[in-house]
Order: C-alpha cells, then sequence, then structure tokens
C-alpha cells in the first residue's frame, strides 16, 4: 500500500467507520465530465438498496469554474444535507485548501496523486487516499478529452472497490446509460476495472466507509421536483405553457413539453391537444398564460425571482380582473441576478403580494417531488377555484436535484375543479349574472366563458374600477366593494389550501418551530437531534399561504416559535407578523442563505443555542459546535 503523505504523523488518528452512513463531496470542475460519473456513483449506492441524497452545487457559466457534487447516504432515511464531509474527491486543485478544510476530523481525502504533494498540503486529523488518476489514464488512452472524460470512470471504480460498491450494479448502471452506443460502453467499463483494479490492490482495506446491500427504498421514485411539477401541471389539466427560459426552471417547462408529446397526442389524428410557447421575454409569457386563463384554458408558466419581477404588473392584472394563472416559481439567490444556480426561498413577500396597490396572493409550498405533483395540480384547481394567480414556490434544491419520494397517484375518478362558471342552461333560465356579483358570501363571483351564449353573460375584461357588473366605475362604494369581496375571497383560500402539518414532541414543550418548503428534510433530522439533547421541540410544516388558523393556533400555544427559512430578511416571520398579528417577540427567527441548502447540524446548533440562552433546561450542553459546522 502507497504511504500516505505525513502519514507518520497520523498513526494514532482514528478513521471514521460507517456503513451506509457517511457524506461524500466530489470537488470537481465544471465542463470535465464529472457529472455522470458522480451521478453514477449516487444511483449505484441506491440500486443497492440505500437511500441516497444528492446534489448538484455548479456555477452559473458554461465551464471551468468549481463545481460541487455532494451526496447523503443514510441508510436511516434522512434526505437533508447533514453538514460535514466524510470523504472528499477533492478533483480540483483551485478549491483544495477550502475542500480539504470541509473534511471531518478522521475522515477521508481521495486526490490523483499523479503528481506528488508536499505534506503541508494535507490535514494531519485526515486519512489520505491517493490514487494516480492521470498516469492511469495516460497510459491507457491516447485523446485527451477522452483522458479526461475516463478519468472520472477511474476514480469510480476505485471508489467503487474501496467502498464495497457491487461492480455488477456499477455495470449494469453503465449498459444502461450507454445502451445505445456499445464503443462508449466498452471504453467506461474497461476505465471502471482500471480505476477497481487499483484500489483493490493498493488501498482495499483504506476506507472505512463501506455500502452494505440493504431494503431500504420501497416503493419510492427517484425524481427531481421540475420533472415531477411538470408532470403534474400535465395530470391537472394544464394544456398551455408559456414561459421564458431563465434558471432553475427552464427544465420544468422542457418536462413538461415531453411529457405532453407521450401524453397529449391524438393517438389517431396525430393533433396535439397542448400549446407550448416560448416567449420573448418573462412578461409576453406571463400575458399568454393569463390570456389563454380568461379564454377558459388552464395555463401555467414556470419562472424565478427575476422573472416574477417582469411579471408583476400583469399578474397585478390578473388579480383584480380575477383571471386564473398558475406560476411555478422555481427560486434562486438574488436580488437581480444574485446567485442563479444556488437556492433560496426569498421570494416570499415578492409574490404574496406581487404587483402595485393592495394585492395577496395564495402560495402553496412543496416540501419534496411528490407535493410538487401534487400542488402543481392543485394550483390548477385553486386559480379556477379563486379566479386569481396562485403560485406554486419551489427552489432549486427541489426542483434540480433528484430525490426519493413517494411514487406519484392519480385519481381517474378525479374532475378538474373549474370553480363557478356560468352556463349557456344557467343563462337561459333567468339567472342573474354580474361579472363580479358576490352571491353568497365567499367572494367568488361567477364567470363565463367567451362565447358561451350569443347575447348573455358577456362582459368587459378591465384592469381599472368597475361595479359587479364589469361596468368602468370610479365610483367610491363599487372600488370598496370589490377591494372588500377580494379580502373574502382571500378569507375562503384559507380553507381551500393545502393544511399545515403538526407534529407535537414527546413529554410537551414551550418551545415550537415553524418551517417550510425544502428545508423540511434537515429540520426533521435537527429535531432527532434536539431531542437527543433533551430539547423538546414542536413543530408546524407551512403549507399554504393564506395561513389556515391552525397556524395562529399553533403559535399561540407556544412562548417561542423558531421559524426557520433560507433568506436573510426573515420574509416568513415577516409575512406571519403581518397577516396573523403576531407579537414579534414570540418568533424567533433561523437564517441560513449562503446559496446553499440548509443542514441539520445548522438548525440543530443554531435553535440548541437558542433554547440555551433562553433558559431551557435540561440546556444543551455538549460540545458539538466544532463537531458539527453548518
Amino acid at each position: 500500500m502507497p504511504e500516505e503523505p505525513g502519514a507518520s504523523s497520523r498513526l494514532i488518528m482514528k478513521r471514521l467507520q460507517a456503513e451506509n452512513d457517511f457524506v461524500v463531496k466530489f470537488a470537481n470542475v465544471n465542463g470535465s465530465g464529472s457529472a455522470s460519473a458522480n451521478e453514477l456513483f449516487a444511483k449505484s449506492i441506491l440500486r443497492m438498496g440505500v437511500p441516497v441524497s444528492p446534489r448538484n452545487i455548479f456555477p452559473s457559466n458554461i465551464q471551468g469554474l468549481p463545481t460541487w457534487y455532494e451526496v447523503r447516504v443514510s441508510g436511516a432515511g434522512h434526505l437533508g444535507r447533514r453538514g460535514g464531509v466524510d470523504l472528499m474527491v477533492a478533483m480540483n486543485p483551485q478549491t483544495w485548501d477550502k475542500d480539504v478544510a470541509e473534511i471531518e476530523p478522521g475522515g477521508y481525502l481521495f486526490y490523483d496523486s499523479s503528481k506528488p504533494l508536499p505534506p503541508s498540503r494535507f490535514r494531519d486529523d485526515i486519512h489520505v487516499i491517493g490514487v494516480p488518476l492521470t498516469e492511469l489514464t495516460n497510459a491507457r488512452y491516447d485523446d485527451a478529452r477522452e483522458r479526461q472524460l475516463l478519468k472520472n470512470i477511474v476514480y469510480l471504480g476505485a471508489l467503487a472497490a474501496m467502498m464495497s460498491i457491487e461492480t455488477t450494479v456499477v455495470e449494469t448502471l453503465l449498459a444502461e446509460q450507454y445502451s445505445r452506443k456499445p464503443q462508449l460502453l466498452a471504453a467506461n467499463r474497461e476505465a471502471f476495472h482500471l480505476g477497481h483494479g487499483y484500489a483493490r490492490t493498493h488501498w482495499a482495506d483504506a476506507l472505512g466507509l463501506k455500502v452494505r446491500r440493504a431494503d431500504a427504498i420501497g416503493e419510492r421514485i427517484f425524481v427531481d421536483g421540475n420533472a415531477a411539477a411538470a408532470l403534474g401541471c400535465v395530470y391537472g389539466g394544464a394544456s398551455v405553457c408559456a414561459w421564458y427560459p431563465i434558471t432553475p426552471s427552464s427544465s420544468l417547462a422542457e418536462a413538461f413539453q415531453k411529457y405532453c408529446a407521450e401524453l397529449r397526442v391524438d393517438p389517431a389524428s396525430g393533433a396535439h391537444r397542448f400549446a407550448i410557447v416560448q416567449a420573448e421575454d418573462e412578461l409576453a409569457s406571463i400575458g399568454i398564460v393569463i390570456g389563454a386563463g380568461w379564454n377558459g384554458a388552464r395555463a401555467f408558466t414556470a419562472t424565478s425571482g427575476p422573472g416574477v419581477s417582469l411579471m408583476t404588473e400583469f399578474i397585478g392584472l390578473a388579480y383584480f380582473a380575477e383571471i386564473p394563472a398558475t406560476i411555478i416559481n422555481v427560486q434562486r439567490g438574488g436580488p437581480s441576478t444574485g446567485m442563479p444556480t444556488r437556492t433560496q426561498q426569498s421570494d416570499i413577500l415578492a409574490c404574496a403580494y406581487a404587483s402595485h396597490g393592495d394585492t395577496k396572493h395564495p402560495l402553496l409550498w412543496p416540501e419534496d417531488p411528490h407535493e410538487c405533483f401534487e400542488f402543481a395540480a392543485a394550483a390548477l384547481d385553486l386559480a379556477d377555484r379563486l379566479q386569481t394567480p396562485v403560485f406554486v414556490m419551489t427552489d432549486l434544491d427541489i426542483g434540480m436535484n433528484q430525490r426519493l419520494t413517494k411514487p406519484f397517484h392519480w385519481d381517474d375518478a378525479r374532475r378538474y375543479d373549474r370553480g363557478k362558471v356560468m352556463t349557456t342552461a344557467m343563462l337561459e333560465s333567468g339567472r342573474v349574472f354580474g361579472r363580479y356579483l358576490d352571491v353568497d358570501g365567499d367572494g367568488i363571483p361567477y364567470r363565463t366563458y367567451p362565447g358561451t351564449h350569443p347575447t348573455q353573460g358577456a362582459f368587459f375584461t378591465r384592469g381599472t374600477s368597475r361595479n359587479p357588473y364589469a361596468v368602468y366605475s370610479e365610483a367610491g362604494p363599487d372600488y370598496l366593494y370589490n377591494m372588500e369581496r377580494l379580502l373574502r375571497k382571500f378569507d375562503t383560500a384559507k380553507t381551500l389550501v393545502p393544511a399545515p402539518v403538526m407534529l407535537d414532541a414527546a413529554g410537551g414543550t414551550r418551545f415550537g418551530a415553524i418551517f417550510f418548503g425544502s428545508t423540511s428534510p434537515a429540520m426533521r433530522e435537527a429535531v432527532e437531534l434536539l431531542a437527543d439533547d433533551r430539547c423538546r421541540l414542536d413543530t408546524l410544516r407551512l403549507r399554504a399561504f393564506p395561513f389556515p388558523d391552525a397556524v395562529l393556533e399553533f403559535i399561540d400555544a407556544h412562548e417561542v416559535v423558531f421559524v426557520v427559512e433560507q433568506n436573510r430578511d426573515a420574509q416568513m416571520r415577516t409575512l406571519l407578523i403581518n397577516e396573523l398579528g403576531i407579537d414579534p417577540g414570540k418568533l424567533m427567527s433561523v437564517l441560513h442563505y449562503d446559496g446553499t441548502p440548509i443542514t441539520a447540524r445548522f438548525i440543530h446548533r443554531e435553535i440548541g443555542q437558542k433554547m440555551r440562552v433562553l433558559g431551557m433546561e435540561p440546556l444543551y450542553d455538549r460540545v458539538v459546535n466544532d463537531r458539527r459546522g453548518a
């Protein structure tokens, strides 16, 4: 076995030992072809029946900048980021120092040892595994690009050997990936065994992190949130998608087009039963969606924060003219261009109150791809039922990363909720039609589709003030009538949106925590860690705005409630205070906004420290801050 750099000083350092419970992080260069090998690594463990949760952290340029791929392996099923790295596969000299610093004491550094490095480039408290990747590939392959690409497969082979990943699993995945390219399959299989053989010869027992076949997947599927939301739109009845490309939402519209090509083409005639328009900008895309909604079609757009900014005037038109529209906002780091390929939950206020004047819009917060599917379909129903724009608030972490999730189900007996639509028969029966007339106190008027009746049910759609019969009016009472009716409609929405999910701690506690969206998997693990420290915490996962009554009841039942969110300005806390009249002193923020997904260790540390300050007994008294970094 080759001697590690500085090995003599590490002889007494314990090795991390773990089976089906560790974090591996790959540090690569964007454009190096590493993404395929890294994904194969994650999927091979998944195929062995062990839950994994990979996250791709990549730059917004085409190539040349650093990129990372983090794989959480958790036999217990934790799907959030844990924090810390047990094995760093350091393939990028530019980020070497930062990458090495992330490794847990007793953890492992895997690197290309073709070029010797001085001991000063390593740490005394980690274990170093060097494989001469460049040397191996240069000796076997002549083409420069082939060497670069296959070097990634060589390190995949080496890791598989050291971690006991079954070779047949990896070979099956390679065969699936290159089923139509036998020449590439042969080259990749050879590169895999090149790395595998070297590691078995030189580093057979060097790595204390092992994968053991399990049966912990069940019926769950592995899918990203954008694909799930796109399929939800198909099943939810959307027939029009208008969009403008923007990271990280573009793949959602592309997936919708792919699914429609499979599911929305008439088998007899070949006619398309859908319309997908790549507009010239975000303003045009939301305009198309509103026009389609006015005409009776179910329509949506997929965008991100900068797109929402451009859409706000049209969103205000849809709110005041009461036209259904579904907007799927895959949030990213802001403001302005911000960090296009990083994740945040920073568009909450921008979407809740989008447009000028007094506006309020329903927001849905899915926690995973399963709820992306469900909530995309539900949003189309809500938009029709409420005759208003509805936002589905995902983010890059959910949208672009594959995750284990419950399989999707659809009841074929389910019927779309088109809301209050006055038909020809209703008009001819003598029913009074006033486009903005509240007939039953829920704030929602009846509408008609264009062409419903040759002489009845017509109205003029406008963004200016009008009376209940859609006649232009700037009279104060008419304006007040409509604005107050819109508030009643928003209050009705509280009874229609997804209810929050509550979980009570055993034994009762005066502390609560509110969280939502992509923070959910890390939050669940953090609650377990806090319980290990005898810190009890009731939790409530928000799923929608307007807030159902249960949210206020939860806050009132606790002395202090922590609000966990991924933005700088505590936007969810602000929304809760503004909408529910909460005493600001009751809500304590836990904020994470560096663009990377929040970790369980971060939440555990932040809430634990705050409990300590608040006099929680027994205190959060273990020395964990250094060991459990963000």
